[in-house]
């Protein structure tokens, strides 16, 4: 029997009580996908910032009984092309146990609706690790399409 089966999935704005989960899951995003170990405090703390300031944007979760098994983040651009915000996913995590599921699926809907209540979100865009094949074909078959674009960077911290 699945895991999601037993307990359905309800999908939510991020409280301040999530922070330390989703602090958890940002820790582990980093470690898997690039190798890297992030500061417990720091991390922590950027979350709860960014969930202090609405500016910044706003974190959404997944939850399975009492345990939040995923979650992402959205972040704004604005788009003088198009005059409106294009919404940016981050720090998408679904915890091992329940990928595979639709949880991130379920993630993703919740997002897109919340953005057509917008009226002005021109778009939503994630960036993926190009050797992320799971990745890369689950956001195809959510109807998401590649860009021409290259992301650089100028790390101006650690």
């Amino acid at each position: 029997m699945s895991k999601l089966n037993s307990n359905p999935v309800c999908i939510r704005l991020a409280e301040i009580k999530d922070a330390s989960v989703i602090a958890e899951y940002t820790r582990r995003i980093a470690s898997e996908t690039e190798g890297v170990t992030l500061d417990p405090e720091t991390v922590l703390s950027g979350v709860t910032n960014a969930m202090q300031k609405t500016q910044y944007g706003f974190y959404v979760v997944a939850q399975s009984g009492s345990k939040i098994i995923g979650c992402l983040m959205v972040t704004y651009e604005w788009s003088d092309w198009r005059n409106g915000l294009q919404w940016w996913l981050q720090s998408v995590y679904v915890d091992p146990a329940y990928r595979g599921l639709g949880v991130f699926k379920k993630l993703f809907s919740f997002v897109v609706e919340l953005a057509k209540d917008e009226h002005n979100v021109c778009g939503i865009r994630l960036y993926v690790d190009k050797s992320n094949a799971i990745a890369i074909s689950t956001y195809q078959a959510l109807e998401m399409t590649p860009t021409q674009y290259l992301v650089y960077e100028l790390p101006l911290r650690d």
